[in-house]
């Protein structure tokens, strides 16, 4: 009797998780705004935190930083210095906790942190990534960013993981 109940509570849990999904389209953005298609990214919640599963083509082959940004806009604004800047509409990293720390996705920094996205001499990127400290719920409205480098997690040599400009964004839906 144990065992079925245990097993029924397994299938209730199971059934729960992956419910709400989301299904962002990912776009190169430039200094004008979007650019072309270039894939998407499946959302779901999962016991492991939010799963992420990408199928992208035409990234630059190599290393990408990948965040969640504040704001559900992917469009381009002026920097600065006055120059027109890709994306700068999403704002900064999503830091709900005001931790001003970019400290990777297992951390306690900023909770858009998402693992980095490695695209093959293809230009492909057919990964899922987890972030365990998201909800779907809490990025709907947010925007996905990809960066043209990759992310080491630190502000040091370079701000924010060094992932350079940002080259590619979706809205989560």
């Amino acid at each position: 009797m144990k065992k079925y109940f245990a097993l029924l509570s397994l299938l209730v849990l199971a059934a729960c998780y992956g419910r709400d999904k989301s299904i962002t389209e990912i776009y190169l953005i430039n200094a004008e705004g979007l650019s072309k298609k270039i894939g998407t990214i499946e959302m779901q919640d999962t016991p492991q935190g939010l799963q992420l599963a990408v199928d992208l083509q035409g990234l630059p082959q190599g290393e990408h930083g990948f965040h969640v940004h504040e704001m559900g806009d992917c469009g381009a604004d002026t920097d600065s210095t006055g120059k027109m800047t890709a994306g700068l509409k999403a704002k900064g990293h999503y830091d709900p906790d005001k931790t001003a720390q970019h400290l990777g996705p297992d951390k306690n920094g900023h909770k858009g942190d998402l693992p980095y996205l490695s695209a093959d001499k293809e230009q492909k990127v057919k990964q899922t990534v987890y972030a365990p400290h998201l909800k779907l719920s809490e990025i709907k409205g947010r925007s996905l960013m990809i960066h043209e480098g990759g992310d080491n997690y630190q502000d040091t040599p370079a701000p924010l993981g060094g992932g350079g400009a940002r080259i590619a964004c979706g809205v989560v839906k």
